[in-house]
């Protein structure tokens, strides 16, 4: 059994003690790729150290929504150069995040414009983050879609835990939805009905790590072991066992991110 944890954060400093120790549990537990995400261009160096310290790390590299006015000025040019690094397979993570506001509206949504942008130009999914900003979400997908020219979306709704209208409607613009430990928690019953009606080879598994750990592992740093948890849910809604959830997820995530290399278990089967 092979999982993927599609979206973590391995250069922070939660992980800064233990990280060969970290990667061992992921291993153990099952975990055959991890994709580490850079929120800040300028710690990417950060990130790429450790991606090419460990086969199974993998680097997604964007401009977070709370780091927009600091960092927002990266153009779609540097991104397209920044992907060219063999171990980046993804843009992002980008988007809205209304909650906290730590950047401007206005300077979040040029940023995540050009994200979508720099993502059709080189192929490479692009990754979401949408805090009580789904109308603006959609709508700029919508706008970024209808371009002249524009090569059709390819994505991920990150750490979903938004409404189900959200999440069909990011499907129907092309994207894919990706569930985090907040779908083992008590009260995301809401979230768990919107995961168990969507179509599985458009669903994904990640931990967001070092936050939002699962059930049982709730209240402690999150880490990509513990995506396990997270599957079995996802799978007991689609009345799936742990095997065949991770097998769909694992596939579903390779077709995405069709940059990362299959494990060679994987490609020999």
């Amino acid at each position: 059994m092979i999982l993927v944890d599609s979206h973590c954060h391995l250069d922070f400093d939660d992980f800064a003690d233990e990280l060969p120790e970290v990667v061992a549990r992921a291993r153990e537990a099952g975990v055959g790729r991890m994709v580490s995400i850079c929120t800040r261009p300028s710690r990417l160096d950060r990130t790429l150290a450790i991606a090419e310290q460990f086969d199974e790390v993998f680097v997604g590299v964007g401009v977070h929504p709370h780091e927009a006015a600091a960092e927002g000025h990266v153009t779609e040019d540097e991104l397209v150069e920044l992907s060219n690094h063999p171990k980046v397979v993804g843009i992002g993570e980008t988007g809205l995040d209304y909650h906290y506001d730590h950047s401007p509206r206005d300077r979040q949504r040029s940023a995540f414009r050009t994200h979508i942008r720099a993502a059709r130009r080189t192929g490479l999914p692009l990754i979401v983050h949408t805090r009580e900003a789904e109308a603006d979400t959609v709508e700029i997908l919508t706008e970024e879609a209808a371009a002249p020219g524009a090569q059709p979306l390819s994505g991920v709704i990150h750490c979903f835990s938004g409404t189900r209208w959200l999440a069909e409607r990011s499907i129907d613009l092309g994207m894919h939805i990706s569930f985090s430990g907040i779908l083992t928690f008590r009260r995301s019953d809401d979230i768990r009905e919107t995961a168990r009606d969507l179509p599985l080879d458009r669903v994904l598994v990640e931990t967001d790590a070092p936050y939002l750990a699962p059930v049982p592992k709730r209240g402690r740093r999150n880490e990509p072991a513990y995506v396990a948890h997270t599957a079995a849910v996802l799978g007991d809604l689609h009345g799936l066992s742990p095997e065949a959830i991770a097998a769909q997820t694992t596939e579903t995530f390779f077709r995405l991110f069709a940059k990362v290399p299959r494990p060679s278990a994987m490609a020999a089967a």
